[in-house]
């Protein structure tokens, strides 16, 4: 696994065109750092969501019925992942971003903020992110979420000063997580969508980490990449969505370890690359 790796990375290192080193993440990354992932039995969809389906729970169509509910159950997240700190994965990859500086780009499905408080700075988030609201009636503009709102526990009501901040100055519809729900579309202002194929058309490897591919914009992006040449790099512990997309393909890798010991190889194998 050592030997093709660094092959591919020196291969991508000297090329001149479509030479960006990509990293794709998803829930698996975080999972180190103590974040249910999405579907699992102990799931972030499961806890706190009174035991809705996600399909049911996560959606705009749910939100326009139980505002308060989804509202409060996005505070206890935001009090998880506040609580939760970035693992030995979210650090590497930082690193790999400052040996690579503007041939990185990394692209997460996280809304957890982990990547970026461990010094990430070209990050893509196509599923939004837990920092921001917006109006849930359309009003275009895209805010942070008031520093006066404060995660919740799984008991905890919104306060009416919450419900006075999470009300749009503009139209007097409820705010709403800046965040990607089943029954939307990605689009390029909440989910940065044609950046992020774009990258994957200059990608000259792709590294899938911790993500199944549950969704269409992380499969597009891969499928992109595989078009214009890139490698890719599917590193999981199981297989999943992109591992039938690359199976037999001649620039494809497929490892099945932890993220956290390929990672370290990765950038161990970078630093000796670009110095």
């Amino acid at each position: 696994m050592e030997n093709q790796l660094e092959n591919i990375i020196q291969q991508v290192w000297h090329k001149e065109k479509r030479n960006l080193f990509t990293f794709l993440t998803g829930a698996g990354i975080s999972s180190d750092s103590g974040i249910p992932t999405y579907r699992g039995i102990d799931g972030i969809w499961v806890k706190g969501t009174q035991f809705h389906k996600p399909e049911e729970f996560g959606t705009l169509r749910y939100f326009r019925q139980h505002p308060e509910e989804v509202l409060q159950y996005s505070l206890f997240r935001k009090k998880m992942f506040e609580n939760a700190f970035p693992n030995q994965s979210h650090y590497d990859l930082a690193d790999i971003e400052t040996q690579l500086q503007d041939r990185f780009h990394l692209i997460t499905q996280n809304i957890d903020n982990l990547h970026r408080r461990s010094g990430n700075q070209r990050i893509y988030e196509i599923h939004g992110n837990n920092r921001e609201i917006k109006c849930s009636n359309g009003c275009k503009e895209i805010l942070e979420l008031p520093t006066e709102i404060k995660g919740k526990n799984l008991d905890e009501d919104l306060t009416d000063h919450d419900k006075e901040l999470l009300t749009c100055t503009q139209c007097g519809h409820w705010m709403r997580p800046n965040i990607l729900w089943f029954d939307e579309y990605y689009d390029e202002k909440t989910n940065k969508k044609f950046s992020a194929l774009k990258i994957a058309k200059n990608s000259g490897v792709l590294f899938i980490v911790g993500t199944s591919g549950a969704t269409s914009l992380p499969i597009a992006i891969a499928e992109t990449a595989l078009k214009y040449g890139a490698f890719i790099i599917d590193i999981n512990t199981e297989d999943n969505n992109f591992t039938d997309l690359i199976r037999n393909k001649k620039n494809a890798l497929i490892i099945r370890e932890k993220s956290t010991e390929v990672l370290k190889v990765i950038k161990t194998i970078i630093e000796k690359t670009v110095s």
